[in-house]
């Protein structure tokens, strides 16, 4: 398992975080229940299977929401 954090660009409302959040949690290879998203600091927090999933699958989810995606972080968990 990996951890990758993405940094967004200024999430504007609570609900913004519930789309991502479901989005991320829907993708197959991610632990559902290490999803977080921060509200305030515009960053998603997850641990997922690198052999599944790869963080620019998820990258790409987050984008097709309408979210801009700054920079991303992986690192061994």
């Amino acid at each position: 398992m990996k951890k990758a954090t993405i940094q967004l660009d200024t999430l504007a409302c609570p609900s913004c975080v519930q789309k991502i959040e479901n989005a991320v949690k829907s993708m197959d290879g991610v632990e559902k229940d290490s999803v977080k998203v921060l509200f305030n600091a515009s960053k998603v927090k997850f641990d997922f299977d690198e052999e599944r999933l790869s963080v620019e699958d998820t990258e790409k989810a987050i984008t097709a929401l309408g979210y801009d995606v700054k920079k991303s972080q992986v690192r061994a968990k």
